[in-house]
């Protein structure tokens, strides 16, 4: 192996080879054993759906050329045919199909222990195979299979060499050997891709009892293994054991799950940078300008604003699929060429743009475009008791009222963090209230996450059988927050409303008149600031922020992205659901205690969980760190106390008021004994970045405003 020309290399002494094959004959022989039944050479036809008596859709059969199967659930484990057979219960299964292809060599002497090899920076890997080497790769012109043939059954295409001959340059310079060894054979299969590179799993937002274990991405053998068994225990026991929501096919949208220009371009793009370094802050280039906010146009042409870029616009172009298939590559792309630059782990260039950003929200006021939160009614009959059922606060207060609640699962994992909002009955419906019986609430979750609220809430209502509606109205209200010091003068020449302290205090919400037109103002704040958030139907975005904007210019009101919320969030210690909070993290290791009723006698999802957790102690506790040397950190770094590593980084940012590079994540105590506040301060702590060690403070509180007197108005 030639390795002149490395800089270093991982090596990882477990890794190995399998026989697919064999392995499959194995599992089939184990399961049979075990009273599971194969049936070959038997075509499935359709799956059959009832409707129950609350009108959930769910699974009744498989129907076969040889007659029906009567079952509650299925399981799609159909590879590149798992489209077609998700077509059949009316389920959408984001994938595409493709060529993928290696070839194995002849013999090759003293072969016999080499390991394994990816060669990111060729796109390459080599395996052994016996006393061969098999080759193969992820190129930018992979041919995709246009019609998925029913009739194709363990079968091969022709390999297309000028597609593959492009991984042998890389393969040559690596093994040198190889350019003097002929081919053996030649395997070039259908395999199943999906938009990030990443398995489809879960239950199917549209059908209860239909499971999705496919789109491997030609990683099945490797992840099939650990997902089969956490498939398994989600199927048994409704969720898994572990965090799988990177896998979970409730982390896409409905509204691009068969949106069929998405899917092809987002899985080309992760198809061929597969090899390529995963950096911080990388955006993709494919299936961009999909979904945008009223404020699109008009915030500089992001979807979703991340900074602004002093230079001007720089608009997202057409994917250009890297200049394959006959596509112009483009040239002097300046959203190409500015997210170029932020291609490192060390500060990126734009860094000292969001300084700015999040010094202005600190000093004056920033207004935050967060029209992509997801926005949803629950109302009905039932929606109280849905409510106290769902949510970990107590969010039966009066109408007017705000709560930061937490939604649960079984075993006590947190599921999601939002706001829940209770609304007064009114006369007429409203996109800002619409007609209901009995009670409703206003909810707004984080929009990367929204799918995954819209399932849980709408699973849980249908387990407990809820007479309640979930109405979704994120495609119909925009969202801006106008926060900082400045924040109350400038909204009070906008709204018709006193917003003085005593009038609109915090976690309260009112409908007011925003510039003429109807809004809802709410006094929250994700970045420790006064300020309010305008939820606004879509025709009214442009008025209103336009109509902020000029009052804002005498107070020094910026426009600000989600990088300034992200660094503004982690000084005043906000939790991000999937980095601080996760399925398998429950509220008391979070820190999250205040947004559970526990002092009260009503019961909650996740309650007894949470009561058996406090009885025994925790065993993990989420803690802040800061480290004084300017670093930049970005998760998974390891928490060293006393030597010893306790954990490691879940987020990390910096933070600009306090001038220091902030990080959160859970440690444990090596002995197994709980995770007192005493045992958290008594630690001497280091954080590993790279393979160097930094020193770190741990915070019980934290370090910016702990007193919580700025979102007060209390400066």
């Amino acid at each position: 192996m030639n390795v002149d020309d490395l800089y270093g290399t991982l090596y990882v002494p477990h890794d190995g080879t399998m026989d697919p094959a064999g392995t499959c004959t194995t599992l089939a022989r184990a399961a049979t054993a075990r009273g599971a039944q194969v049936i070959e050479n038997c075509p499935v036809m359709g799956i059959r759906v009832r409707t129950d008596d609350f009108g959930v859709r769910r699974v009744a059969a498989v129907e076969t050329e040889h007659g029906a199967v009567q079952t509650p659930c299925v399981v799609n484990c159909a590879g590149v045919w798992a489209d077609a057979v998700g077509r059949m219960a009316g389920v959408k299964v984001p994938l595409v199909a493709m060529h993928h292809a290696y070839v194995v060599t002849e013999r090759i002497e003293g072969i016999q222990n080499m390991p394994n090899v990816r060669d990111h920076d060729a796109s390459v890997y080599l395996r052994l195979q016996g006393d061969a080497l098999s080759v193969g790769g992820y190129e930018p012109n992979p041919i995709f299979w246009e019609e998925v043939s029913d009739k194709f059954a363990f079968g091969l295409f022709d390999l297309d060499w000028d597609v593959f001959t492009q991984h042998i340059e890389g393969a040559v310079n690596r093994v040198p050997v190889l350019e003097k060894t002929g081919v053996k054979s030649t395997v070039c299969g259908p395999e199943s891709f999906t938009p990030d590179h990443k398995p489809l799993m879960g239950e199917a937002p549209e059908l209860r009892g239909f499971f999705l274990g496919c789109g491997f991405n030609s990683a099945g053998m490797m992840l099939g293994g650990g997902c089969g068994q956490e498939l398994a225990h989600w199927i048994v026991h409704g969720r898994p054991e572990k965090d799988m929501y990177g896998y979970d096919i409730r982390r896409f949208h409905h509204s691009l799950t068969d949106h069929r220009r998405w899917i092809r371009e987002r899985s080309h793009e992760s198809y061929a940078k597969n090899y390529a370094v995963v950096f911080p802050h990388d955006e993709p280039l494919a299936g961009r300008n999909m979904r945008t906010d009223p404020l699109h146009e008009e915030r500089h042409g992001w979807e979703r604003p991340g900074w602004f870029n002093p230079g001007g616009a720089a608009p997202v172009l057409p994917y250009d699929y890297y200049g394959a298939y006959g596509h112009q590559a483009h040239q002097d792309h300046a959203y190409n060429q500015l997210l170029g630059a932020e291609y490192t782990f060390d500060f990126p260039p734009h860094h000292e743009v969001i300084r700015q950003e999040c010094l202005a929200c600190r000093g004056a006021a920033a207004v935050f475009d967060m029209s992509y939160f997801g926005k949803f009614y629950l109302v009905g009959v039932d929606a109280r008791k849905a409510a106290d059922w769902l949510f970990s606060a107590d969010v039966s207060r009066p109408p007017g009222s705000t709560v930061y609640t937490c939604m649960l699962n079984a075993r006590g994992g947190t599921e999601s963090d939002l706001t829940v909002s209770r609304l007064a009955p009114g006369p007429e419906a409203s996109p800002l209230a619409p007609a209901f019986e009995g009670d409703a609430f206003y909810l707004a979750v984080g929009g990367a996450v929204a799918q995954h609220n819209w399932s849980h809430i709408t699973s849980v209502l249908q387990d407990q059988q809820f007479r309640c509606q979930l109405i979704d109205s994120s495609e119909d209200l925009g969202m801006i927050s106008i926060q900082g010091p400045a924040s109350r003068a400038i909204l009070q020449e906008v709204l018709d409303a006193d917003l003085s302290n005593e009038a609109f205090p915090f976690s309260t919400h009112k409908l007011v008149r925003a510039a003429g037109h109807l809004v809802r103002a709410m006094r929250l704040s994700f970045v420790g600031e006064l300020g309010w958030e305008l939820h606004i139907p879509g025709p009214s975005c442009v008025p209103v922020y336009q109509a902020v904007m000029a009052a804002g210019a005498k107070h020094g009101l910026v426009n600000a992205g989600y990088r300034a919320i992200d660094s503004l969030s982690i000084e005043k210690g906000y939790r991000h659901w999937h980095a601080d909070l996760r399925p398998d993290d429950s509220p008391l290791e979070a820190g999250l205690a205040f947004t559970c009723k526990l002092k009260s006698t009503i019961p909650f999802l996740g309650r007894e969980a949470l009561q058996r957790q406090r009885a025994a102690g925790l065993r993990r506790r989420l803690v802040c760190f800061t480290v004084d040397e300017k670093v930049p950190m970005f998760g998974l770094e390891a928490i060293w106390r006393d030597g010893q590593v306790v954990g490691h980084v879940r987020r990390a940012d910096f933070g600009f008021t306090i001038d220091k590079t902030i990080a959160y994540g859970y440690i444990r105590d090596p002995s197994g004994g709980p995770v007192s506040p005493d045992f958290v301060k008594s630690g001497d702590y280091s954080l590993e970045r790279m393979g160097v060690t930094y020193p770190a403070q741990a915070h019980l509180k934290s370090p910016f405003d702990p007193d919580n007197k700025r979102v007060k108005g209390i400066y």
